[in-house]
């Protein structure tokens, strides 16, 4: 049993985990294996997060008033929760892959930068492609019209080149009659 002092140390460490956190990830455990339940924490670390199981009333109390706020609405049994530090998108990863393979992990739902995310979301999230991926596809995209502006002015001067090496043929030719 924590006492008061202990309760709220940690409902102060909580609050600045999720300050700090682009996403939380709210998980049921109920049935998970001390083993597994290591695995899933280590996992989670590799993903760059942090893995953890909260009495749901510090939870409630520690979530109101920061981004983690949304994640209320899915707070009820075991709960467990995975905190996205650097990429929310490899976390989700990791957590359905898990879910998928460990029926005991059930997704519950996400507050991702301060928005409330279904299961459903969560599993969306998970098929996005990594985050360096999405970027390269951006600078794909902002970079392909300039590219393409070069590339047809390279080819008009190299027209006019070509005109030109041609009437000078055409000039020799006739001068050589």
């Amino acid at each position: 049993m924590l006492t008061r002092a202990q309760k709220e140390a940690l409902v102060k460490s909580l609050r600045e985990k999720f300050e700090e956190a682009q996403a939380v990830f709210v998980t049921s455990f109920k049935g998970l294996t001390a083993n597994e339940s290591n695995e899933l924490r280590k996992k989670v670390r590799e993903a760059g997060g942090e893995y953890r199981v909260v009495k749901n009333t510090l939870l409630r109390i520690a979530s109101s008033g920061t981004p983690a706020e949304p994640l209320q609405q899915f707070i009820e049994g075991p709960t467990g929760i995975a905190l996205a530090y650097k990429d929310p998108v490899a976390l989700a990863k990791v957590l359905t892959e898990f879910a998928k393979e460990h029926e005991a992990l059930i997704l519950r739902g996400a507050a991702l930068q301060g928005k409330p995310v279904e299961a459903k979301g969560i599993e969306a999230l998970a098929k996005l492609p990594p985050r360096e991926v999405l970027l390269a596809q951006l600078l794909g995209l902002l970079q392909a019209p300039p590219a393409r502006l070069v590339q047809l002015l390279a080819n008009v001067l190299r027209s006019f080149l070509y005109v030109l090496k041609a009437i000078e043929e055409k000039k020799r030719a006739e001068g050589g009659q």
